[in-house]
Protein backbone atom coordinates (compact mmCIF):
# COMPACT_ATOMS: atom_id res chain seq x y z
CA UNK A 1 0.00 0.00 0.00
CA UNK A 2 1.20 3.47 -0.74
CA UNK A 3 0.37 6.56 1.30
CA UNK A 4 -2.75 7.43 -0.63
CA UNK A 5 -4.13 3.92 -0.07
CA UNK A 6 -3.93 4.12 3.70
CA UNK A 7 -4.70 7.79 4.42
CA UNK A 8 -8.27 8.87 4.94
CA UNK A 9 -7.30 12.52 4.72
CA UNK A 10 -4.25 14.76 4.88
CA UNK A 11 -4.26 16.66 8.17
CA UNK A 12 -1.08 18.71 7.71
CA UNK A 13 0.49 19.22 4.30
CA UNK A 14 4.21 19.31 3.70
CA UNK A 15 3.90 23.08 3.34
CA UNK A 16 2.00 23.38 6.65
CA UNK A 17 4.69 21.36 8.40
CA UNK A 18 7.61 23.31 6.95
CA UNK A 19 6.01 26.63 7.85
CA UNK A 20 5.37 25.48 11.42
CA UNK A 21 8.91 24.09 11.77
CA UNK A 22 10.33 27.46 10.73
CA UNK A 23 8.10 29.22 13.28
CA UNK A 24 9.20 26.83 16.02
CA UNK A 25 12.84 27.32 15.06
CA UNK A 26 12.47 31.08 15.36
CA UNK A 27 10.65 30.82 18.71
CA UNK A 28 13.17 28.40 20.24
CA UNK A 29 16.15 30.38 18.94
CA UNK A 30 14.70 33.61 20.33
CA UNK A 31 14.05 32.01 23.74
CA UNK A 32 17.59 30.67 24.07
CA UNK A 33 19.19 33.88 22.77
CA UNK A 34 17.20 35.79 25.43
CA UNK A 35 18.75 33.67 28.16
CA UNK A 36 16.40 30.72 28.61
CA UNK A 37 19.46 28.50 28.95
CA UNK A 38 20.80 27.88 32.44
CA UNK A 39 24.09 26.12 31.65
CA UNK A 40 26.66 27.86 33.88
CA UNK A 41 29.42 26.94 31.42
CA UNK A 42 27.44 28.39 28.46
CA UNK A 43 27.79 25.23 26.35
CA UNK A 44 25.62 24.91 23.23
CA UNK A 45 22.08 23.63 23.57
CA UNK A 46 21.92 19.82 23.47
CA UNK A 47 19.05 18.71 21.23
CA UNK A 48 17.94 15.14 21.97
CA UNK A 49 15.84 13.36 19.38
CA UNK A 50 13.65 10.38 20.24
CA UNK A 51 14.16 7.77 17.56
CA UNK A 52 12.70 6.79 15.22
CA UNK A 53 9.68 8.99 14.74
CA UNK A 54 11.23 12.36 15.58
CA UNK A 55 14.05 12.07 13.03
CA UNK A 56 12.47 14.01 10.08
CA UNK A 57 11.09 16.69 12.41
CA UNK A 58 14.38 17.05 14.26
CA UNK A 59 16.40 17.23 11.04
CA UNK A 60 14.24 20.08 9.76
CA UNK A 61 14.03 21.82 13.14
CA UNK A 62 17.76 21.95 13.85
CA UNK A 63 18.27 23.57 10.45
CA UNK A 64 15.67 26.18 11.46
CA UNK A 65 17.54 27.01 14.69
CA UNK A 66 20.06 29.82 14.45
CA UNK A 67 21.80 29.19 17.77
CA UNK A 68 24.78 26.98 18.59
CA UNK A 69 23.71 23.42 19.25
CA UNK A 70 24.83 19.83 19.49
CA UNK A 71 22.57 16.85 19.05
CA UNK A 72 22.22 13.26 20.11
CA UNK A 73 19.61 10.53 20.01
CA UNK A 74 17.87 8.18 22.36
CA UNK A 75 15.80 5.23 21.18
CA UNK A 76 12.98 3.83 23.26
CA UNK A 77 10.33 1.22 22.83
CA UNK A 78 6.97 1.99 24.38
CA UNK A 79 4.73 -0.42 22.56
CA UNK A 80 4.38 -4.10 23.31
CA UNK A 81 2.46 -4.86 20.14
CA UNK A 82 0.39 -2.89 17.68
CA UNK A 83 -0.73 0.42 19.11
CA UNK A 84 -1.14 -0.47 22.81
CA UNK A 85 1.30 1.26 25.15
CA UNK A 86 3.51 -1.04 27.15
CA UNK A 87 6.57 -0.72 29.34
CA UNK A 88 9.07 1.93 28.24
CA UNK A 89 12.48 0.42 27.45
CA UNK A 90 15.62 2.30 26.41
CA UNK A 91 17.10 0.67 23.31
CA UNK A 92 19.85 3.26 22.68
CA UNK A 93 21.05 5.76 25.24
CA UNK A 94 22.69 9.13 24.73
CA UNK A 95 26.39 9.29 23.91
CA UNK A 96 26.81 12.81 25.28
CA UNK A 97 26.75 13.72 28.96
CA UNK A 98 23.86 15.98 29.96
CA UNK A 99 25.05 17.06 33.42
CA UNK A 100 24.79 20.83 33.70
CA UNK A 101 23.61 21.17 30.07
CA UNK A 102 20.50 22.74 28.62
CA UNK A 103 18.56 19.95 26.92
CA UNK A 104 15.79 20.23 24.33
CA UNK A 105 13.94 16.95 23.78
CA UNK A 106 12.44 16.52 20.32
CA UNK A 107 9.44 14.18 20.07
CA UNK A 108 7.21 13.33 17.14
CA UNK A 109 3.97 12.96 19.10
CA UNK A 110 2.93 13.24 22.73
CA UNK A 111 0.02 10.91 23.33
CA UNK A 112 -0.44 9.25 26.74
CA UNK A 113 2.72 10.92 28.03
CA UNK A 114 4.25 7.73 29.48
CA UNK A 115 7.28 7.68 27.16
CA UNK A 116 8.09 11.35 27.63
CA UNK A 117 7.66 11.16 31.41
CA UNK A 118 10.05 8.19 31.52
CA UNK A 119 12.64 9.97 29.37
CA UNK A 120 12.46 13.27 31.27
CA UNK A 121 12.81 11.50 34.63
CA UNK A 122 15.79 9.58 33.27
CA UNK A 123 17.42 12.78 32.03
CA UNK A 124 16.67 14.80 35.19
CA UNK A 125 18.49 12.10 37.16
CA UNK A 126 21.63 13.12 35.22
CA UNK A 127 21.30 16.68 36.55
CA UNK A 128 20.99 18.85 33.44
CA UNK A 129 20.71 22.62 33.85
CA UNK A 130 17.31 22.58 32.15
CA UNK A 131 15.02 20.41 30.07
CA UNK A 132 12.51 21.70 27.53
CA UNK A 133 10.28 19.61 25.28
CA UNK A 134 9.36 20.27 21.66
CA UNK A 135 6.83 18.00 19.98
CA UNK A 136 5.53 18.06 16.46
CA UNK A 137 2.09 16.79 17.49
CA UNK A 138 0.29 16.93 20.82
CA UNK A 139 -2.77 14.85 21.71
CA UNK A 140 -3.70 16.31 25.11
CA UNK A 141 -7.06 14.51 25.17
CA UNK A 142 -5.18 11.17 25.33
CA UNK A 143 -2.89 12.15 28.22
CA UNK A 144 -2.69 9.63 31.06
CA UNK A 145 0.21 11.26 32.91
CA UNK A 146 1.04 14.93 33.24
CA UNK A 147 3.46 16.06 30.56
CA UNK A 148 3.48 19.61 29.26
CA UNK A 149 5.50 20.26 26.10
CA UNK A 150 7.12 23.68 25.95
CA UNK A 151 6.84 23.91 22.16
CA UNK A 152 4.07 22.31 20.10
CA UNK A 153 3.82 22.11 16.33
CA UNK A 154 0.18 21.09 16.05
CA UNK A 155 -2.54 19.97 18.46
CA UNK A 156 -4.67 16.98 17.48
CA UNK A 157 -8.07 17.16 19.16
CA UNK A 158 -9.63 14.25 17.28
CA UNK A 159 -8.82 10.56 17.91
CA UNK A 160 -6.96 10.05 14.65
CA UNK A 161 -4.14 7.57 14.25
CA UNK A 162 -1.62 9.51 12.17
CA UNK A 163 1.14 8.54 9.76
CA UNK A 164 3.78 10.37 7.77
CA UNK A 165 6.69 12.71 8.45
CA UNK A 166 8.26 10.17 10.80
CA UNK A 167 5.04 8.72 12.22
CA UNK A 168 4.50 5.09 11.34
CA UNK A 169 1.95 2.31 11.19
CA UNK A 170 3.74 -1.00 11.61
CA UNK A 171 7.10 0.72 10.88
CA UNK A 172 5.81 1.85 7.46
CA UNK A 173 4.79 5.21 5.98
CA UNK A 174 7.29 7.33 7.96
CA UNK A 175 8.51 8.72 4.64
CA UNK A 176 5.24 10.39 3.62
CA UNK A 177 5.95 14.14 3.25
CA UNK A 178 2.69 15.06 5.03
CA UNK A 179 0.80 13.90 8.12
CA UNK A 180 -2.37 12.00 7.37
CA UNK A 181 -5.13 10.28 9.29
CA UNK A 182 -4.94 6.53 8.85
CA UNK A 183 -8.07 4.92 7.44
CA UNK A 184 -10.03 3.55 10.44
CA UNK A 185 -10.66 0.20 8.76
CA UNK A 186 -6.89 -0.50 8.85
CA UNK A 187 -6.59 -0.11 12.62
CA UNK A 188 -6.94 -3.28 14.65
CA UNK A 189 -6.12 -3.68 18.33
Amino acid sequence: MNGLDIVERVLFSSEDIQQRVQELGQEISKDYRRGLGQDARKRPLLVVGLLKGALPFMADLIRALDIPLEYDFIAVSSYENGTSPGEVRVLKDLERAVGGRDVLIIEDIVDTGHTLRHITRRLWAREPASIRICTLLDKPHRREVEVLPDYVGFVLDAPWFVVGYGLDFGELHRNLPYIGALRPDLITD
